[in-house]
């Protein structure tokens, strides 16, 4: 099973978080939103179907994600819980730890935002920049 959410970069994006990854449908983002990756986002943790929230709440489901901005991608691989509430209209949030809160998508994630290439947080740091995080559960 496979989703895609389209979001857009914004000039504070700056990805330095070392716990997670965050994209959210809001337009605005502040310095301090230093896990946010992407704006705009197409959709939040409220919006995904059904189907792909049961997969998630499984514990034993592991979820890749691929980021893709231009030519650049970068991967991340996490697992599922019984636990996710995934109810938060705007943000989702994939987390290396196991803090569960409506935003969280997926926990014990391999990498986060501090990891995304430079090059990549160059090109999101333009407003103009589209960006695609696909969610796929085998």
């Amino acid at each position: 099973m496979q989703f895609k959410i389209q979001f857009y970069g914004h000039e504070n994006i700056r990805s330095t978080h070392q716990k997670t990854i965050e994209i959210t449908k809001d337009s605005h983002l502040t310095p301090s939103g230093d896990c946010i990756i992407g704006v705009n986002a197409s959709s939040g943790c409220a919006d995904l179907p059904i189907s792909l929230k049961e997969k998630l709440k499984n514990s034993n489901s592991k979820v890749m994600f691929s980021i893709k901005v231009a030519d650049h991608e970068f991967n991340v691989e996490g697992m599922g819980n019984e636990n996710l509430i995934l109810t938060h209209l705007d943000d989702i949030v994939i987390r290396k730890s196991e803090f569960m809160c409506p935003r969280t998508l997926a926990v014990k994630c391999n990498k986060a935002s501090d990891l995304i290439p430079r090059e990549m947080v160059l090109l999101l740091q333009d407003p103009k920049t589209k960006g695609t995080f696909t969610i796929t559960i085998d």
